[in-house]
């Protein structure tokens, strides 16, 4: 039995957006450096990196710390998330009210490692504790603005930055709150590129998305976040709405730790929900921003899954992966690349796939090699999948 239930009737848009990440610290710097075709990945100043895969990572530059905000990671996304609530011109009351969606692979990963070397030395304080928790960033947050309304932190992989967005949209549709603001964040730390090291998911020299001679993806840290809110409260302020969700589906691979399933059968599935939940036809869809990460058997099966969701129209579908500019922002990536997406809808510009040169076997597709390209287009999807197999995606129309 089919249980997925139509969309209501009220739309959801995106007001605002904010971000910290290797590209800029704002989206008019973060767009016009991406479409530029500039990459925000560089040599690693903030960590040694010896025997880790690769010595290089998306590392954020000039930026202010503000302790108040905890470590690192929570930094990030507080700022972000501020920056993404201003730029949406929220009023202090929405502050108050709104829902708080925050998703991150790894926390305060670099307080984890503080605290087990201040343990040792038996002067333990309680906040730094409280810093490497999942949720510190939003809990921080929530005090600055005096916040009363629903709060959550996941954690779902590489996916997480999409399924934030995804449960944002559902608190809309039935009325939990009038705005929420969703998005993710991560921070670059030791334990977190030595772990994705082990795993060897790491490229050794560069991201190269669906290239043949792809052999892995490349990390960085930062924060991305999005303001959304109802239709009956974009027209009670006269807010200017950016986009439209139209929906998001989910799945999971139920397979691998780290593989994706045969033909990418999980990522289908979750563009197949995506695409009911929004009652929108695959033909109408002008656009992907894939997950695109790089890795042999991602990247394939990410290409073998858009053919089977759309037939004969994936052919005529652009489809480009932001990672190669941005890096692989871990718990920020879908909320991120979800960005990318709202700012192709509005500028009619879509963002390349860099170091394409070669076009990988099976990787057939139309992935906007190197160069921005010109196109009016009506609807975007991003797609997101992460370890172990979690899969989301989420629809994006123009206004």
């Amino acid at each position: 039995m089919n249980t997925q239930r139509a969309p209501l009737s009220e739309p959801i848009f995106v007001t605002g957006c904010g971000l910290v990440s290797p590209l800029g610290h704002s989206p008019d710097e973060f767009w016009r450096r991406l479409i530029g075709g500039e990459s925000g990945i560089g040599e690693i100043s903030k960590l040694v990196t010896s025997g880790l895969r690769n010595s290089r990572a998306g590392e954020v530059k000039n930026f202010v710390f503000d302790e108040d905000c905890g470590d690192e990671a929570s930094a990030f996304a507080v700022v972000a998330a501020q920056n993404a609530a201003q730029n949406a011109r929220w009023s202090d009351e929405q502050k108050r009210s709104c829902g708080l969606v925050f998703s991150t692979n790894f926390g305060g990963a670099a307080s984890w490692e503080a605290c087990c070397d201040i343990a040792r030395d038996g002067d333990f304080e309680p906040e730094i504790f409280a810093q490497f928790l999942p949720d510190d960033a939003a809990k921080r947050l929530a005090r600055r603005w005096k916040n009363r309304g629903p709060q959550l932190t996941l954690s779902n992989a590489c996916s997480s930055g999409t399924h934030a967005l995804g449960i944002a949209f559902d608190w809309l549709r039935i009325g939990r709150v009038s705005c929420v603001l969703a998005g993710g964040f991560d921070a670059l730390g030791l334990s977190t590129l030595a772990g994705l090291s082990i795993l060897r998911t790491i490229s050794p020299d560069q991201i190269r998305p669906f290239d043949a001679a792809r052999n892995g993806t490349i990390f960085g840290e930062g924060a991305a976040f999005l303001a959304l809110e109802t239709a009956s409260s974009v027209q009670k302020r006269g807010a200017t709405p950016l986009a439209r969700v139209l929906g998001y589906g989910v799945s999971n691979n139920a397979h691998h730790l780290t593989a994706p399933d045969a033909g990418g059968a999980g990522l289908a599935l979750a563009m197949k929900k995506a695409l009911q939940n929004a009652q929108i036809a695959p033909e109408n869809v002008g656009y992907i921003n894939a997950h695109g990460t790089g890795t042999t058997m991602n990247d394939l099966a990410e290409t073998q899954a858009i053919h089977e969701v759309f037939g004969a129209h994936a052919r005529a579908l652009a489809v480009s992966s932001t990672k190669a500019a941005t890096s692989h922002l871990m718990g920020g990536a879908g909320a991120i690349e979800a960005m990318a997406c709202v700012f192709a809808l509005q500028n009619g510009v879509l963002p390349p796939t860099l170091n394409l040169e070669n076009a990988g076997e099976g990787c057939d597709l139309d992935y906007i090699p190197n160069v921005a390209r010109e196109a009016k287009i009506e609807v975007a999807l991003s797609n997101s999948s992460g370890i172990g197999g979690n899969n989301a995606s989420i629809l994006l129309g123009k206004i």
